[in-house]
């Protein structure tokens, strides 16, 4: 049994619009585990998009966890559910992205995301650089941490439609207790993009999540802080599967 195979496998589910390599660092920082991608940067709908999701998870080698960032963590909550996943590592989580107005502290209007919809199809360039630039705080912006996301442009027109619609509808709140396995979010806590509510929401609510609060931050908790997550995560599961082998004794 090699070391990867022994720790686990971690398939990684990014945010929408940005490229699958926004996580390379992380995943250089935890080399003992088998990491798995899946590109949904051109997928044509949303069932599309989640059957990848779903088809992946279902094909892995346990133990697998699923790390999933914004729309990438809604969709491993949502496989998760699915009892497809044996631990979850998620930055910038929600169970549910749009929200009616008394709940603006958990997410936004769907109103907003229409818009975008729309804008996407107008202008794909000037919704993108809008949105990538509420993806950090002014303070981060000043430290050019913006400056490390991967370059904009790699999704197709409809899959960022297609990630857009599954913010609009999908909906994990009512399953989540059906979600059993130990989950660790990574929440900044002046995230404009997946309000930090959110976060305490999915706390309170699932009984074998731990939050790790990253102060100061936005939406992007982990860029930069890549060996500090990496360490996190490693004790974190290395205690959940410690506690898991005393269980089955």
């Amino acid at each position: 049994m090699t070391v990867s195979e022994k720790n686990g496998s971690i398939l990684w589910l990014t945010g929408w619009s940005i490229a699958d390599s926004v996580f390379n660092r992380l995943r250089e920082w935890l080399p003992e585990y088998h990491h798995v991608t899946v590109d949904y940067s051109h997928a044509d709908t949303p069932e599309q998009m989640k059957s990848l999701t779903e088809i992946a998870a279902a094909n892995i080698q346990h133990p697998l966890i699923i790390g999933g960032w914004s729309l990438g963590s809604l969709l491993a909550l949502r496989l998760a559910a699915k009892g497809l996943a044996d631990g979850l590592l998620l930055f910038a989580a929600t169970a549910r992205f749009t929200r009616p107005k008394d709940e603006s502290d958990r997410g936004w209007a769907d109103a907003y995301v229409r818009q975008m919809c729309t804008g996407i199809v107008k202008d794909r360039e000037a919704v993108e650089t809008k949105f990538r630039r509420m993806l950090f705080t002014e303070a981060e912006r000043e430290m050019r941490k913006d400056q490390n996301l991967p370059p904009h442009g790699a999704w197709t027109v409809q899959a960022l439609i297609a990630g857009l619609q599954i913010l609009r509808e999908e909906e994990v709140l009512s399953q989540l207790t059906h979600i059993h396995c130990p989950v660790l979010l990574v929440h900044g806590t002046e995230d404009e993009i997946c309000p930090y509510g959110a976060a305490l929401e999915l706390a309170s609510l699932m009984p074998h999540a731990r939050l790790d609060s990253i102060p100061n931050s936005g939406h992007v908790p982990f860029l930069g802080r890549e060996e500090q997550i990496a360490k996190g995560f490693r004790s974190w599961w290395h205690e959940q599967s410690k506690n898991s082998n005393s269980a089955s004794i």
